[in-house]
Parts: structure tokens; sequence; C-alpha cells
């Protein structure tokens, strides 16, 4: 693949209708913006879209606002491209600014990690010899994982503790027990979530079904949030949060789960707003990052495998959460070191996406045509 870089100035007034909103909706910056071309000429798999030939140009813009700088650069890995969008301040002085780049093995935090995602994520860290902290509402499902991974990774290799992130105080509780076991958080992988294990529409559900969707999906990312945080600026060095995102976050319609996508195209625009609040506060150390894990077998997706169009799309897009785990891990474990600014010290916020649009449309592109992938995990014909 051939990447063509061109930086130029453009007045906003000289910026074509369908790319001058951006600059247009804000106020406060000034009347000259720079803009990015990225030129990516190859086929679908290296540019990420439909197109098997010709050239995909993506505009990126670079300006001024609240005293900071922002820049977007793009990153390919693994034959994908990852956008990533660092924010650069002006405050060399910042006690945060001399922060220590982690190296392996690393400690990590992941909540929701007795089983699906979570879990198969904790046993890929630990294979890769990093320190990890597990948690979940049930104190049974905790000591029974701790129990299992202990067995296989060694004791000082894993720590768990019951607790239910939606509740006040207890991504505190999360936090202070995973600085005492750990000594410092590397990384905190905010992976807790539902959708009550109920699909239909939204109207048939209890307020008890939404609040503990709403709760744990949101309300429980964002207190886990600021605890890493908390915990993340009084250690001397780098910490990384990956807020795990879900069916919603771009935006489309998610029919028989709307609380559930409601809630995961929040995630993006709350990583964003902490970046930028990181930012001004002078907190260097501290990144936001998006994890995107796609359509992964685990109990919460195959509950709703009892339509034709779901059995459809969970055989023809979902993945095993092992394979899933085993593509993410070395990804997050790059971000540390990748993510730095070398002339600055700031922090780049990164989006991992597992299933990408373009690897998606070529398999639901091989169903059809092939039939491949049909029955997969669950008879279609049924």
């Amino acid at each position: 693949m051939n990447l063509k870089l061109v930086m130029h100035a453009t007045p906003v007034t000289a910026v074509p209708a369908k790319s001058r909103s951006a600059c247009a909706d804000r106020a406060s910056a000034p009347s000259r913006c720079a803009m990015l071309q990225v030129s990516c000429r190859g086929g679908a798999a290296s540019c990420s879209s439909p197109s098997t030939t010709g050239s995909l140009h993506k505009r990126f813009e670079l300006g001024r606002m609240g005293g900071q700088r922002l820049e977007q650069r793009l990153a390919v890995r693994r034959g994908q491209h990852v956008v990533t969008t660092r924010a650069l301040f002006a405050n060399p002085g910042s006690p945060t600014a001399k922060a220590t780049v982690p190296q392996p093995p690393y400690n990590v935090v992941i909540t929701g990690s007795t089983k699906g995602i979570g879990r198969a994520l904790a046993e890929e860290f630990l294979r890769s010899g990093d320190r990890v902290v597990i948690c979940s509402r049930s104190e049974e499902r905790v000591m029974a994982a701790v129990a299992e991974l202990a067995a296989q990774y060694g004791e000082d290799k894993v720590k768990g503790v019951a607790v239910d992130v939606a509740l006040p105080g207890q991504a505190r509780v999360l936090a202070d027990f995973a600085a005492s076991q750990l000594g410092r958080v590397d990384m905190w992988i905010n992976n807790a979530g539902t959708n009550g294990y109920r699909y239909g529409p939204m109207a048939d559900s209890t307020d008890e079904e939404l609040q503990q969707i709403v709760g744990t999906n949101v309300l429980g990312v964002m207190l886990c949030c600021k605890e890493a945080i908390r915990v993340m600026k009084a250690q001397g060095s780098h910490g990384h949060i990956f807020n795990m995102d879900g069916a919603g976050a771009d935006g489309n319609a998610t029919p028989r789960f709307a609380a559930y996508g409601a809630t995961k195209r929040s995630l993006a625009q709350l990583g964003k707003s902490l970046s930028a609040e990181l930012g001004i506060l002078g907190i260097r150390n501290v990144a936001i990052h998006n994890l995107s894990p796609g359509m992964v077998t685990t109990e919460l997706l195959m509950t709703g495998a009892n339509t034709p169009t779901a059995k459809f799309f969970i055989n023809c897009l979902a993945e095993p959460a092992t394979d899933v785990a085993a593509y993410l891990v070395p990804l997050i474990r790059a971000v540390p070191n990748s993510s730095v600014n070398p002339l600055t010290g700031s922090l780049s916020a990164t989006y991992i996406r597992f299933l990408t649009q373009s690897k998606a449309l070529q398999q639901i592109a091989a169903r059809v045509l092939t039939g491949a992938r049909k029955s997969r995990y669950v008879p279609e014909d049924a």
C-alpha cells in the first residue's frame, strides 16, 4: 500500500461544503485550519474500503481550540486503519510531564472479567506474562476464576475482587484494591457491560432492566474512568484506560437492544471529552482509548440468536472470545510505547477495532456468494 501525505493550509471559506462543517462549527476557532490529506492506494484490506481499486481520500482537520492543538494521524496495523487523535498542550511544567513509559510485564485491570471476552482478555494478558486484577459482581465467580487462573499462571499473577461498578463507591474499591495489589496500574479495561440478557422492543423493558443497562454500561464506565484517572495520575508512570464499545457505537440502529446500542454510542464521546479534560488539567500521563471487539460468541450475544436475521449475522461475523482476545491484546500491549509523542511526552488516544468495515463486507459477500459460515454457530434453517 502506498501512502501519500499532503499538508497544506486552507482558508475555511475555500474548503468544499462537505468538508467545511467541522470548521464552521468551531465558533472560537481561527479563520484558518490546516488540512491533512491522506491518499491510500490499494485493495479493500489495506484501505478499509469496500472498493477493490482506486484511491481512498480522507481529510482530517488540524486546528486550535481552547489553547490546545489537535492532531490526527493515520496508523496502519495488521492491514487495518486505526485513526488516533492526539491532544498536545504546551505545559512542560506539568507534574506528569516526566512520567515514565511502563514496560512489560504490565499491570492490568479488567472489569467484568470472570467470563466472556473479559475472561478471554485476562487469560491472554496472563499468557503474555502480565499481572491482572479481575472483578465481577459475584464473589463466587471471582473466587472461582482467580483459583483457576492462579493454578495455571501463578498466585502472584492474578488477583480478584467482587464489585458492582455501577454502584457509588465500588469503582473506588476496585481502584484501591488494584493499586495495593499491583503497585501501579498500567492499563484499565472497562469491559463490564450488559443488555439485560434480553432482546426485544425497549417499550417492553422494565424500568429496572433499563436502569441496569445504563448503570453498568455508562455510569459504571464513568465511575471507573474517574477512579482509574485518580490512581494513574498519582503514579510515576503512564496509564492507559480502554473503554469497550459494542453494537450501536457507530450510530447505526440496534433494534431489539436499543438501550444497549445507545449506551455504547456514548462511549466515544465520553473518551473525547475526558481526553480534552485531561489536557486542560495538565494530566499528561493518562490516555483514554476505545476497543471494538466486533461480534463475540458470548452468552450476551448468543441470547439474541433467535431470529433469521440475527442468526445470519452471528454466523457470518461473530468470532470466539479467545480469537478476539488473541488479536486485541498484542495491539493493546503495544499502546504504551506507540502512543507517546517523543517531542512533547503527550499521549495519543487510539481506537482499536477487531471487525473493520472492509472485513465485515468481505465476510458478508463470501456468505452470500458461496454460503461460507452458514449455520456456523446456530442452525439457520431451523
